[in-house]
């Protein structure tokens, strides 16, 4: 494949098909689900997920943090700012990376409403780096004033920042958060509730979890030089001893790997070398489009993705693996005319 391939993966969307909020109870979202064996597709609702998971298998998620990461600032002129801080790539609080939509120079301070501020010290490759000036830490600063980073075609949504931040959230999600979090949340993950994981444990399927802290890559356009290159943006996982084991167990017991999203199945693959995982923290940048041979990843629920995105491409490669009779926009198109919610707070596909 190469970077031209790319605009075969259009598709026209109706946009009353891009849901604003969250469903609730989060497992009455709608499931559609794609048998690649018998190419028949079900479509069924999320707290049935477990009808179509094999008994003994393993689930992989990724227990990520999405903090409120974008800041309304004001400047010395009292002029308002966008910023956005970059928690999937936050490692010191004396330099602390940020998207900006004004211009900005070394030196000049942004204020909070309390009357604290951010100082801008460093540039690199259209990154500001900033220190806080005063006694709050960052986490409080965000806590308080930050509003959580939802895409922005949800910009509109009619729900309130105290139930965004509960909404757009697993409800798995790691408490503790000392250093990096995500700044946009694994999508997959949102319809999962006490009752499916309860219905999983009782057919004895699994859990191990990992962390990818998702950043605004997710969202970029694909350029040649990711195809040129193989890789794509870089993201920040964390593979425990304990997962590593989980996983490489169920695979040497033939028991099939669920990975929950993208981000986990680009976390599995990434790691995977002469058929293991290894224990691992640092960054992974692989970019995964077809043909692509898959070592670890057997059955991939996921959301419905935006066109021309490197989700979709993982996606089709997934299908084009499993000798799926049916590619990607084939699948879309009848999700589209069963109604089926797209996006960020949209349904759930299952393929297996």
């Amino acid at each position: 494949m190469k970077w031209s391939d790319v605009e075969g993966y259009d598709y026209v969307l109706p946009k009353e098909l891009i849901r604003r909020t969250g469903v609730e109870p989060r497992d009455e979202a709608r499931l559609f689900v794609y048998d690649t064996k018998s190419n028949t597709v079900t479509l069924d609702i999320f707290q049935n997920l477990v009808e179509y998971l094999p008994a003994n298998s393993l689930m992989v998620l990724n227990d990520t943090r999405v903090l409120p990461a974008r800041l309304w600032l004001r400047k010395v002129t009292g002029g308002k700012i966008e910023v956005f801080v970059l928690m999937n790539q936050f490692e010191d609080e004396a330099r602390i990376p940020v998207l900006v939509d004004r211009k900005v120079v070394i030196g000049q301070k942004l204020f909070f409403p309390n009357g604290e501020a951010f100082e801008v010290i460093d540039q690199e490759e259209g990154i500001f780096f900033v220190k806080v000036l005063g006694v709050a830490s960052l986490h409080e600063l965000l806590a308080t004033y930050g509003e959580t980073p939802v895409p922005h075609y949800l910009e509109d949504t009619e729900a309130k920042e105290s139930e965004l931040r509960t909404r757009y959230q697993t409800i798995f999600a790691k408490s503790d958060t000392p250093n990096r979090a995500s700044v946009a949340a694994p999508t997959a993950s949102l319809h999962f509730t006490e009752r499916v994981f309860e219905s999983l444990k009782q057919k004895d399927i699994r859990q191990t979890r990992l962390t990818l802290d998702v950043g605004l890559g997710t969202f970029a356009p694909l350029t040649e030089t990711a195809f040129e290159n193989k890789k794509l943006h870089k993201e920040y996982v964390e593979v425990s001893k304990d997962t590593a084991h989980d996983i490489n167990t169920a695979k040497q017991e033939n028991r099939a790997v669920i990975a929950v999203g993208t981000t986990v199945t680009r976390t599995v693959e990434a790691l995977t070398k002469t058929g293991e995982i290894q224990a691992y923290s640092g960054s992974v940048d692989i970019f995964i489009y077809p043909p692509y041979q898959f070592q670890t990843v057997d059955i991939l629920l996921t959301n419905f993705h935006l066109p021309k995105t490197s989700l979709m491409l993982l996606v089709d490669a997934f299908l084009q693996h499993k000798e799926s009779k049916r590619d990607i926009l084939s699948l879309y198109e009848e999700a589209i005319r069963n109604d089926f919610a797209f996006y960020s707070f949209g349904d759930s596909m299952l393929i297996k």
